[in-house]
């Protein structure tokens, strides 16, 4: 039993700070409903989270901020549950310092992340969505010709992927790629080893990696050592004309220094699901930057990721309510 809860009888109160973009509608609570009292907020602003948490024992956020000052106000709390894999949203030390258990759902969305890295891949290749834009604009209707190209497009056979941190994500693309008949090169993340558990990819140095690759995506968590991880310095290293693609943390990159690379033609593209302020601000250089695809943090979002979220949220609650929490993060 939860302390601070005087009887089997009591409820425990969960909330959820920011329910919206997990679930606008289109899915249930029902399971969640069926773990204690529930109220859900679309979404709660900074100087909102302590008033609504207090006298709750359940906080689950997905992008929704809990601070150590807010911890610190809330005697009650005794789990925080994070709807995504990434917690840097949640001041996890502070949270440890109150005996609060904070946990992760890390696998709901591999397939999907990793669908949208080849979506943007393959975009960037063929410019399906450009050239369809141009046949409404009536361009096909007046060409002289029965085909006609916006841009040159190229053929994935043969093509070099660099895959930057090689967890769960970053192997569902690489098994994609490889389908494509595409080399796929890989490396760890600064600072952890990479053990390849898979034939058909080649385990390189990371400055290997930028410079015999096509395609460099980007499948890293947010630390102090992947911050920036692409900056001026490496996509110096990087081959003329290759692309880059982002489908985890806007932070990972420069955005400044991929702007001034994508107006000199260095990078022949990017294909970006994330930046590092979201959503931007009209000012991002990158909103400007020419051969550069932007959707809105889409990939974690189809509908079969955010039920597996929703049922793996509950499955978290529900060990830690039974006293074996699981997917715990901090200490």
């Amino acid at each position: 039993m939860l302390a601070g809860m005087t009887s089997k009888t009591d409820k425990v109160q969960i909330v959820v700070l920011d329910g919206y973009c997990l679930n606008p509608g289109d899915l249930s609570w029902a399971a969640l409903e069926a773990l204690g009292d529930v109220t859900v907020y679309p979404r709660t602003a900074a100087q909102e989270t302590v008033v609504r948490l207090r006298g709750a024992q359940v906080a689950l956020t997905n992008k929704a901020v809990i601070s150590a000052e807010d911890i610190n106000q809330l005697p009650d709390l005794r789990y925080i549950g994070v709807l995504a894999t990434g917690y840097n949203n949640v001041d996890v030390a502070a949270a440890s310092r109150q005996a609060i258990t904070v946990t992760n759902v890390p696998s709901y969305s591999t397939d999907s992340v990793a669908q949208l890295t080849i979506a943007l891949l393959l975009e960037l290749c063929l410019h399906a969505g450009d050239h369809s834009q141009a046949v409404h604009r009536g361009e096909w209707e007046s060409s002289p010709d029965f085909s006609f190209r916006l841009s040159p497009l190229t053929e994935l056979t043969g093509k070099t992927m660099g895959i930057i941190g090689y967890g769960r994500i970053g192997r569902a693309s690489a098994r994609i790629a490889r389908a494509f008949g595409m080399r796929v090169l890989v490396t760890g993340r600064p600072g952890v080893s990479l053990s390849v558990p898979h034939m058909g990819v080649e385990p390189v140095s990371l400055e290997a990696l930028l410079g015999h690759s096509d395609f460099v995506s980007l499948h890293c968590p947010l630390t102090p050592e992947t911050a920036q991880i692409i900056s001026t310095q490496t996509l110096e290293l990087m081959k003329p004309g290759s692309f880059l693609i982002n489908t985890s943390r806007g932070g990972l990159i420069d955005e400044e220094a991929v702007s001034k690379a994508l107006h000199s033609g260095h990078l022949g593209g990017a294909g970006l699901d994330v930046l590092s302020t979201e959503p931007p601000s009209s000012d991002n250089p990158l909103l400007h930057a020419p051969r550069c695809i932007i959707t809105p943090h889409i990939a974690w979002a189809t509908k079969q990721a955010r039920e597996r979220m929703i049922h793996e949220a509950c499955s978290n609650l529900r060990a830690f309510l039974s006293g074996s929490p699981i997917n715990v993060v901090s200490a």
